[in-house]
């Protein structure tokens, strides 16, 4: 089975259909057969191979690993050192030139093959290196992987950000970056392939209901939710983090100056503004991720 770009190695979603729904619904449904199923059944990408857990996300043989922010683009294990100063990157952040969600040119969702189709529907598995030059997305990557790192369960970003407007998106993307060499399939070679994200408006850090401006120019930790996942990075891969305040058309225009109602934003509430991701001890912008041993 293939998505997009990316090669799943056997047929996973006849495996899926044949030895997981079919039981389930014959059980359930039918009252036949025994439904001798694991609490949770999972297709692990990267590595392409059906892993079973007792609970999910898992309880057992998975450790909670911090992956810091540091100096010139890195991503490590290391926490920043205690003695040096707040360290942090920055970019500006301009509504009116937002970082787009897929490659240009971006065609109607719905449109009709003998009009060249949509990837809509692989959008997400898109190589990401079509924003890696843009000055208003900040790219953290750690080294060359020795073994395979394996993670199972919620991955959680940490940022600590400052903002000169008063209200922001934070974009936060993990990434699987392929070898520059990879003979196996030479399309992929340094692919950057989008494992988890999410999106945080500003104003709703934290309620839903009552939302409220960002002191202009203050750094403040926001906790983001990049959800669960089974993946594998394997051994010679990179793992990358992008930090990104727009994502258009997937999702609206911040005018980055707090309104009561963005939707009755109107032309002169939009502004350009500087933003701030801090990597230092006291401000140790991270993701958290859930590793797997075996």
């Amino acid at each position: 089975d293939k998505l997009g770009n990316i090669d799943f190695g056997s047929p996973a979603s006849q495996y899926f259909r044949a030895n997981i729904l079919r039981p389930w619904f014959a059980y359930y449904l039918k009252d036949k057969g025994k439904l001798e199923q694991p609490e949770a059944l999972t297709f692990e990408t990267g590595s392409n191979r059906w892993t079973s857990f007792e609970a999910w996300p898992p309880r057992a043989n998975v450790t909670q690993r911090n992956l810091y922010f540091g100096a010139n683009g890195q991503l490590s294990y290391v926490p920043p050192p205690t003695a040096a100063p707040p360290q942090f990157d920055s970019y500006v952040s301009d509504p009116a030139h937002p970082v787009p969600y897929r490659q240009r040119p971006i065609e109607p969702t719905y449109n009709p093959a003998d009009q060249g189709g949509s990837r809509w529907s692989t959008w997400l598995l898109e190589d990401q290196r079509f924003v890696e030059n843009r000055s208003d997305v900040l790219t953290w990557e750690t080294e060359p992987l020795t073994q395979d790192t394996a993670i199972a369960g919620d991955i959680v970003a940490h940022l600590f950000a400052s903002t000169s407007g008063t209200d922001s998106d934070w974009v936060v993307k993990l990434i699987d970056v392929y070898p520059e060499s990879y003979p196996k399939d030479p399309k992929m070679t340094g692919y950057e392939l989008m494992i988890a994200d999410e999106i945080l408006r500003g104003r709703f850090r934290r309620s839903f209901t009552r939302p409220e401006p960002i002191p202009a120019n203050q750094v403040i930790e926001y906790t983001i939710d990049l959800h669960t996942n089974d993946h594998a990075f394997l051994k010679d891969h990179r793992i990358m983090v992008q930090v990104q305040s727009t994502w258009f058309p997937l999702y609206d225009r911040n005018p980055q100056e707090f309104v009561p109602n963005i939707f009755l934003a109107r032309d002169s509430d939009y502004v350009a503004t500087v933003q701030r991701i801090f990597r230092s001890s006291r401000y140790p912008s991270h993701v958290t991720i859930p590793v797997l041993t075996r």
